[in-house]
């Protein structure tokens, strides 16, 4: 198995956002662009990170102005500690409530199974392998 740091990970990763990844759903908001590249990938970053290190995939409401705006997802890795790839989407006062742990989707997960697939395929790439593969 290829070494990886969490910073190799994190890096391919981010190199590998963008329009396509992104939730479709956003995209006809018109939400996605490269000066914020992380939003709306928190769900599939989650999950190929969890790939990676395993651990608990963690889920919190998104809230702006008293009002829930969706979800956002994280990881908690095997020690315990958490980590957020995309936390800095948030840039207009959101905030996200603290998390709970949520079972990994099982089977495809619609309807972002494209993009994951397409994330986790990039990201991949990026690497020069993934695990147990």
């Amino acid at each position: 198995m290829i070494p990886w740091t969490l910073t190799d990970i994190t890096e391919a990763v981010r190199a590998s956002w963008a329009a396509d990844t992104c939730s479709p759903d956003d995209l006809d908001r018109g939400d996605w662009t490269s000066d914020n590249p992380s939003w709306d990938h928190c769900d599939i970053t989650a999950l190929v990170v969890h790939d990676f290190f395993g651990g608990e995939l963690m889920v919190g409401e998104v809230h702006l102005g008293g009002e829930q705006h969706g979800h956002h997802w994280w990881n908690r890795l095997p020690s315990g500690i958490e980590i957020d790839l995309t936390l800095e989407q948030f840039r207009v006062g959101q905030v996200v409530s603290a998390g709970r742990p949520v079972r990994r989707p099982t089977g495809r997960p619609a309807p972002r199974w494209d993009e994951y697939e397409l994330l986790r395929e990039r990201v991949r790439s990026r690497l020069g392998g993934y695990p147990g593969r």
